[in-house]
């Protein structure tokens, strides 16, 4: 399955997206992708919402050059990212033909987020005001911010009603407020490794995340004219340690050393600190997303996370999470110390139609990106016996 990236214009200056701030912003840009066919009713689709730096490709086979970041800065000389390379979705192993997420019977839409930096208008693109990147200048956004701008999507896309809405993460966040939001529009939702409001506890890593971004002299209060790369490879290397376990770590590393032309004595015992596995996969991954990121993006996204609270101007959790009058299957990952279990656990506790269920996984947070056996199996019995209902 070939998946293209398509954009559409969803306001402009005419029709500007009024904020939770008050403030206003246009034009607003979405970048979208699809599988599948959606049904003369309108009423056979699936939303996915991707997490922090995902994008929308989230199914089938695309290529870099269809789902490069807005602003790209230029800065890698020795960089191959202007080659197009072929690109499995991100969850492509519960989108197709028979899976969870069955292009066959559902019309899937993954659409880039508000505030984003893979085609949907965020910090990275131009200000119309100025003809230069917004930086720092681009108003502050929501989850609920982000669902507006979803929902316009798909009226526009001619869907009526949603079969089902699912995400793990920051896109879990985004199924929840979908459910609160516009709870006549939706059939059921599929929460994963995600919370009702953010706790204290991933508030504190992403704050450290961010201040590595902002200590990086390149950052220049955000007025960059190319990546703060220590500062975003620093703050992804902080990420990716919250994304796994103890467990995966050690199972996937343990002690082991990378060993290069100096042998392992000298890595040991030498001038140089010895550089361990583990090391060098953080730094890998640090660097992999100055190659793809924006960091101010990665700064109002976080921040984004960090407002997400459910609760706010609604009332209390009870009242609000029991509110939700659809099937609800709220999944957790026993392994996650950034959301743990009891996070899930108390959605499915709190809602009146809800229910949990596991990943058995030592991967920590990143298990709903490759369980994807346990997804499909989970997902499918759900939505199965929502459509029987």
């Amino acid at each position: 399955m070939i998946a293209e990236t398509k954009t559409i214009t969803l306001h402009t200056r005419e029709n500007p997206l009024q904020l939770e701030s008050g403030k206003r912003l246009a034009p607003v840009h979405v970048a979208y992708q699809t599988y599948g066919t959606l049904n003369a009713d309108g009423t056979n689709a699936i939303l996915i919402c991707h997490a922090l730096t995902g994008n929308a490709h989230a199914g089938g086979i695309s290529f870099s050059n269809d789902i490069s970041y807005t602003g790209d800065l230029h800065h890698r000389e020795n960089s191959n990212h202007n080659k197009p390379v072929r690109l499995s979705g991100w969850w492509d192993g519960v989108i197709g033909d028979g899976k969870a997420l069955d292009t066959s019977k559902y019309f899937i839409i993954c659409a880039n987020f508000l505030g984003s930096c893979y085609g949907t208008t965020g910090p990275a693109s131009s200000n119309p005001k100025t003809g230069t990147r917004y930086g720092t200048d681009f108003p502050s956004v929501t989850v609920r911010d982000i669902v507006e701008v979803q929902y316009t999507l798909l009226n526009r896309l001619g869907v009526n009603r949603l079969a089902s809405i699912t995400g793990g993460s920051l896109g879990g966040m985004q199924v929840l407020e979908w459910a609160l939001m516009y709870p006549g529009y939706v059939e059921s939702i599929i929460p994963i490794a995600t919370s009702a409001k953010h706790s204290a506890w991933a508030i504190g890593l992403n704050e450290t995340a961010r201040n590595a971004i902002k200590t990086d002299p390149e950052w220049q209060e955000g007025k960059y004219t190319q990546q703060p790369q220590k500062g975003l490879a620093l703050a992804r290397m902080i990420a990716m340690i919250s994304y796994r376990s103890q467990r995966s770590f050690e199972k996937k590393f343990g002690r082991d050393i990378v060993v290069s032309e100096s042998d392992e004595q000298q890595l040991l015992f030498g001038d140089k600190n010895p550089l361990f596995q583990v090391e060098n996969y953080l730094r890998y991954q640090g660097n992999k997303l100055v190659d793809r990121f924006d960091a101010n993006t990665y700064l109002y996204i976080t921040e984004a996370m960090d407002a997400h609270d459910v609760t706010r101007g609604r009332g209390s959790l009870r009242d609000v999470l029991g509110s939700i009058d659809i099937p609800v299957l709220s999944i957790g990952i026993n392994s996650d110390v950034l959301y743990p279990v009891h996070e899930q656990q108390e959605l499915a506790s709190l809602i009146p139609n809800g229910d949990y269920k596991g990943i058995d996984s030592i991967h920590g947070h990143d298990a709903f990106l490759i369980e994807f056996d346990q997804l499909n199996k989970i997902m499918s019995h759900f939505l199965e016996e929502v459509k029987i209902k």
